[in-house]
């Protein structure tokens, strides 16, 4: 099990297409891979075409000694600039339970605060994915509650969505 120091020495960097190959094989089976992409770069398994999508988002890497760990896209849901949406967040499953996904996730409010200048950053979770949910409250955010939360359909059931936020603590 790697220590938190070991989980603090993790990078970001731009996604490179070469990435790819590797990102796509943390996602091993059905369930988790719709956890992942809700479906919208296409089907189960996906290939690396098809995840060539996600370069016009804004991709990153993260990455240590080892190599590549995780894996996130940045996206302005309003083109205001006022917020940036993460989305595709994966993290090397031999790496999951380390810390490794939060410290990406603080590397990224990082950026999308302190170097993008965006007031507020968000995301969605399927309510069938805890370990998720645990890591990215744990990395700041908050549950944003709704009247109806998003629904997406996969593997022929309805899928919950929860909404969360976290606010740049800079602002005014």
């Amino acid at each position: 099990m790697a220590s938190n120091r070991e989980a603090g020495a993790l990078r970001l960097r731009p996604y490179r297409a070469s990435d790819a190959p590797i990102i796509l094989s943390w996602c091993g089976d059905e369930i988790g891979f719709y956890q992942w992409t809700a479906g919208v770069l296409g089907d189960y398994p996906l290939n690396e075409r098809a995840f060539s999508a996600v370069e016009r988002l804004m991709p990153f890497t993260a990455f240590d000694h080892s190599g590549p760990v995780g894996f996130f896209t940045l996206r302005e849901p309003g083109g205001s600039g006022e917020e940036l949406r993460f989305g595709f967040v994966i993290v090397d499953p031999a790496r999951r339970g380390q810390g490794c996904g939060r410290a990406m996730l603080r590397l990224g409010l990082n950026f999308a605060f302190h170097v993008y200048g965006a007031r507020r950053a968000s995301l969605g979770v399927f309510e069938n994915n805890p370990a998720a949910l645990r890591c990215y409250l744990a990395a700041g955010f908050s549950i944003v509650p709704t009247e109806s939360p998003e629904t997406y359909r996969a593997l022929g059931e309805a899928w919950p969505c929860l909404e969360l936020r976290k606010e740049n603590a800079a602002d005014p």
